[in-house]
């Protein structure tokens, strides 16, 4: 059977054993295996484990839904953990800078992020639930979800903690989860906004390939300040 088809696909392998893996493939060629572990033949990546080809009884493409795993160039957009909930609060919850043009924070102390993590576990009973970490080498680096699903049409936020930030990350990560909401969920519009002072937020969103339907004079309110809010949709 030919592995290499299956790589960045969601499979189910079940091995010689009996035992059965799913989630998304990740193919290693012989060289690389042999390389670094040792082996003599090429395989495929489930997570952290690894099934190689002789001990493959079946593999099949699997249809998958809601907050799949997904993988970009340098990360893994995964589903919260309940161990996230301390570092969501370290790293999101107590910089202000990060809830300053949208008055949102969800992980303010820490027992709201877990609050919040929680939710976010219970949800993903839902199909229709969309919520990921934005993880590089088990660091979370950010997040990214889809919320208000109805009449085909979903809208989009997301974040990236301080000191990972304009690095291409956000735009990465919007990217792949615009192509699996529009291209394997079917849901045909995906839309967005942010404060018109929120010139990072304005570019990845641009950059992702959203378009810029037009500004909601003085429609934020956060504290004291007044914004105005920019409008944005990604359509199949």
């Amino acid at each position: 059977m030919d592995l290499a088809k299956y790589d960045g696909k969601h499979v189910r392998i079940t091995d010689k054993w009996g035992e059965t893996y799913a989630g998304m493939a990740e193919y290693g060629n012989g060289s690389f295996l042999e390389c670094e572990y040792g082996g003599e033949e090429d395989g495929i990546f489930i997570e952290d484990c690894l099934i190689y080809h002789s001990q493959i009884v079946s593999i099949e493409e699997i249809e998958v839904h809601g907050t799949a795993e997904l993988w970009t160039e340098r990360m893994t957009l995964r589903r919260y953990r309940p161990d996230d909930a301390d570092s969501l609060y370290q790293y999101l919850g107590t910089d202000p800078a990060m809830y300053a043009y949208s008055g949102w924070n969800p992980y303010a102390t820490l027992e709201m992020a877990r609050e919040t993590v929680r939710g976010f576990i219970d949800s993903y009973e839902d199909d229709h639930t969309y919520s990921w970490i934005m993880d590089i080498d088990d660091v979370i680096v950010g997040t990214i979800g889809a919320y208000d699903d109805k009449d085909d049409q979903i809208e989009i936020g997301f974040s990236v903690v301080p000191g990972w930030q304009g690095r291409g990350l956000a735009t990465e990560a919007l990217k792949k989860v615009l192509e699996y909401l529009t291209e394997n969920e079917g849901i045909s519009c995906v839309t967005a906004w942010c404060a018109a002072e929120n010139i990072g937020s304005r570019k990845v969103l641009e950059k992702a390939g959203m378009q810029f339907l037009g500004t909601e004079k003085h429609a934020i309110t956060v504290g004291d300040r007044v914004y105005d809010k920019l409008m944005y949709e990604y359509r199949i």
